[in-house]
């Protein structure tokens, strides 16, 4: 059994489909075909369910798979940890960016002051075909963290609406929640945490958002308040920035309008220094504007 047999099984196996297998990992489809032939006549039983267009992975497979990704997952952590030691791993960091922020530029210019060999590979929500996202760290909404990670809490903030200075509300200063159930809503696209949240805010209150807009650009958003496009839920601190004189953050009454911000990383996989230098240097930062914004 090689070590080629065993990814290139993996790859089949998350795939299940020997064309698209063979053209991701640039060789022949009979090519594949045969080394997974070969890797089931040594083991003795079929890890496929062959179909006319697909393949499916059957109940031995299934078991296989796992074994061979913890398998694969050891040799590549431990490859991973004496490069690190040796200093022969990299600066690289992967930053799965799963909330959107002004703060995000001014995170990576600081940190690099302190570790200026420093390099990232920013991801937005970008899946491998596992289906599973690689990141050494992850930012995101606390109440959808990613699987099999450890986290800590960086960030409460109060989530404001946001209205043109021109709007009928502009000068309360605080408004209840309900009393924006006419409004028209620029939001975030479905899916997005910060999405749910605030759909789930508006149930709370009794209303459904009529929506005439949706961006997951903040600034886009705040162009459109500007032209008197519509009002928007808007995070306090990591969205909030310079806004112009032409729109107006107001505080909203609920003591439950809010959210909280994480940093993750996988509980199970090896992650370098300069990551780990990184994620102390995250909790840092946002303690201290946690701090300024108290």
């Amino acid at each position: 059994m090689e070590l080629l047999q065993l990814k290139y099984f993996q790859t089949a196996a998350r795939m299940q489909h020997f064309t698209k297998a063979a053209d991701y990992l640039h060789i022949s489809q009979p090519a594949l075909s045969k080394m997974i032939a070969s890797l089931e006549a040594e083991l003795g039983t079929k890890l496929f369910d062959r179909e006319p267009k697909r393949i499916r992975l059957n109940h031995h497979g299934a078991l296989f798979l796992h074994q061979v990704d913890i398998a694969l997952k050891a040799i590549e952590d431990g490859k991973l940890q004496l490069q690190d030691l040796v200093g022969a791993a990299g600066p690289y960091i992967a930053l799965d960016v799963r909330v959107s922020s002004h703060l995000l530029p001014d995170l990576l210019a600081d940190f690099r002051k302190e570790c200026p060999h420093a390099e990232f590979h920013l991801l937005q929500h970008s899946e491998s075909y596992t289906g599973i996202t690689k990141f050494d760290l992850c930012l995101s909404d606390a109440v959808s963290l990613p699987q099999g990670t450890a986290s800590v809490s960086l960030l409460k903030e109060d989530i404001y609406v946001a209205v043109p200075t021109t709007h009928h509300l502009a000068n309360r200063g605080h408004i209840g929640i309900r009393e924006l159930k006419d409004e028209s809503f620029i939001m975030l696209p479905r899916g997005k945490s910060l999405r749910e949240t605030t759909d789930a805010f508006c149930r709370l209150a009794g209303f459904t958002p009529k929506i005439r807009y949706e961006s997951d650009d903040p600034a886009t958003v705040r162009g459109l308040i500007r032209a008197g496009q519509g009002v928007a839920f808007f995070p306090s601190i990591t969205w909030g920035g310079s806004n112009g004189s032409e729109v107006v953050l107001l505080r909203l009454e609920e003591n439950w309008c809010n959210r909280s911000i994480a940093l993750s990383w996988p509980q199970d996989r090896y992650i370098t220094h300069t990551a780990v230098q990184f994620r102390d240097f995250v909790v840092s930062y946002f303690a201290r504007l946690g701090r300024s914004h108290g």
